[in-house]
């Protein structure tokens, strides 16, 4: 391949990303080497997608394994990987069936139709409300910006679909008050990712679902971030005393792979009847190959007592560095999703926070202009943590006395 540069990235692509400050040539376990030869810790797992970090040899054999079998075909025929991974999946959790996409705005998609039409047969149109949550992230698509609780996505989309009601996240009042007859669901993340890793609170998750119950709504959890062993259990909702109607996930779950899923029990699948949705590449041979492996090497006791035990770790050395350098009111999240949130003398800078850890050849990401986040891959270990918080040391110090 002939040598590329970020001018040539700039002349050809899109400007919604702006110019990326790397090209990224290769990756092996929890670093990325760039086209220069320069290393770099990833504590970013692609936005919490590489969960086993980059070319794992069981994942890249799956790959190859089913690369030599067959690619793709039509959801007119079935192939062994999907219904093999359909099954693990709902072996694994609370579901009956499972929906398979390319991306988890694709699963939100399905789970927002998927509640309307079984609504609509149930109840008719007039129940086709949607209780979605301030801050929240859902996908990029008109429907997913319009569930989402973050007006900067949707502005200039417009005209977008109707029938969502955001309400305060943790706030139990507004949500009481918001849920009636007329809603037909209710979408919320355990912890909001891009709304600044802000864990829900157990009250309103218990509220949340005895409302659904009342008013005959679904509960929809997305896990498309928290999902596949991020927070130390497979799914974030099993950390607590619920069970969902429909689950959705993505990211992790083919570790770098195209794939999403929308799970859900039996009484509310029947509604997604023959020719109601579909998707061209979901369900493919390659993505639920790769997914399959995934799954196995991730849902495990000992990888779910790792991700607890490392998250605890890396939490306690941030929270050790910010004892000396008080840039964070708090670091929140659970397992290996973090959130540093700054202070209020340095609110809008964790995108310079992320630029200086970059500078020390470690990757990072905001949520937020407020919130440095971490997702690193789950193998992450107590070594590379402490390489990590040493990097740190220096980024903090050196923001600590910018002039800005």
């Amino acid at each position: 391949m002939q040598s590329l540069t970020l001018a040539d990235y700039e002349a050809v692509m899109t400007p919604n990303y702006g110019v990326p400050a790397r090209i990224i040539r290769e990756g092996q376990g929890v670093q990325v080497t760039d086209v220069d030869g320069n290393a770099y810790l990833d504590l970013a797992g692609g936005i919490a997608v590489s969960a086993m970090g980059h070319c794992h040899p069981a994942l890249v054999d799956a790959l190859v394994t089913q690369a030599h079998r067959v690619w793709h075909l039509s959801n007119t025929l079935a192939n062994e990987p999907a219904i093999a991974l359909a099954k693990a999946l709902t072996d694994a959790t609370f579901a009956d069936r499972v929906f398979f996409a390319n991306s988890g705005a694709e699963a939100n998609e399905a789970a927002i139709k998927l509640a309307r039409r079984a609504a609509f047969n149930e109840s008719g149109p007039d129940k086709h409300e949607i209780i979605c949550f301030e801050n929240a992230f859902h996908g990029r698509t008109l429907l997913t910006v319009s569930a989402g609780g973050q007006p900067k996505y949707r502005e200039g989309f417009g005209p977008l679909p109707g029938g969502f009601i955001h309400v305060p996240f943790n706030e139990c009042a507004p949500f009481e008050q918001a849920i009636s007859e007329k809603t037909c669901a209710v979408m919320v993340e355990i912890v909001q990712g891009e709304g600044g890793v802000r864990p829900i609170c157990p009250t309103l998750l218990e509220k949340i679902r005895t409302a659904c119950d009342r008013v005959g709504a679904r509960l929809i959890i997305d896990e498309v971030q928290t999902g596949m062993g991020r927070t130390g259990q497979l799914f974030a909702y099993q950390h607590h005393n619920i069970t969902p109607d429909i689950l959705t996930s993505a990211k992790s779950l083919g570790c770098g792979f195209p794939i999403a899923a929308m799970l859900t029990n039996e009484a509310t699948a029947q509604h997604l009847v023959l020719g109601s949705h579909g998707s061209t590449y979901g369900g493919n041979p390659m993505g639920c190959a790769v997914a399959l492996k995934a799954l196995e090497l991730i849902n495990t006791s000992e990888m779910r007592t790792h991700v607890q035990e490392v998250g605890a770790y890396l939490q306690k050395g941030l929270e050790t560095l910010n004892d000396t350098y008080g840039l964070f009111e708090r670091i929140r999240g659970r397992g290996l999703l973090l959130g540093c949130v700054l202070k209020p003398a340095f609110h809008g800078r964790a995108g310079e926070l992320v630029k200086a850890a970059l500078d020390t050849q470690m990757l990072c990401l905001v949520a937020g202009p407020n919130v440095l986040r971490l997702a690193p891959p789950l193998i992450l270990s107590i070594a590379d943590v402490d390489n990590a918080l040493a990097r740190f040391d220096k980024v903090f110090a050196s923001f600590q006395t910018d002039p800005n």
